[in-house]
């Protein structure tokens, strides 16, 4: 079953805009729980930094996430249908 590149690449991209506000929104609702969980991700201490949240970075985080998962995605997709078509000619 070949993936449709352009609707895979879409729905990913959708999808992590989506996590993105859901992110965002919960930064802004618990910013020192989230500075935490932010630190042990990154195996860091990050304690004594804060956050700067603006709308004006949560746009441009939102566009450059959704952008780059909906690429990424498609790349998948175009790979994926690359092998699927390779080894059914075999």
């Amino acid at each position: 079953m070949k993936l449709d590149t352009v609707k895979f690449g879409l729905a990913s991209a959708g999808a992590f805009a989506i996590l993105w506000l859901v992110c965002s929104l919960i930064v802004w609702l618990m910013p020192s729980m989230m500075m935490a969980v932010s630190g042990h991700m990154v195996h860091a201490d990050l304690s004594q930094m804060g956050w700067h949240l603006t709308i004006g970075g949560v746009l441009a985080g939102l566009v450059g996430w959704a952008v780059s998962a909906g690429v990424t995605a498609m790349l998948i997709a175009k790979i994926y249908n690359q092998l699927i078509s390779n080894t059914q000619s075999v």
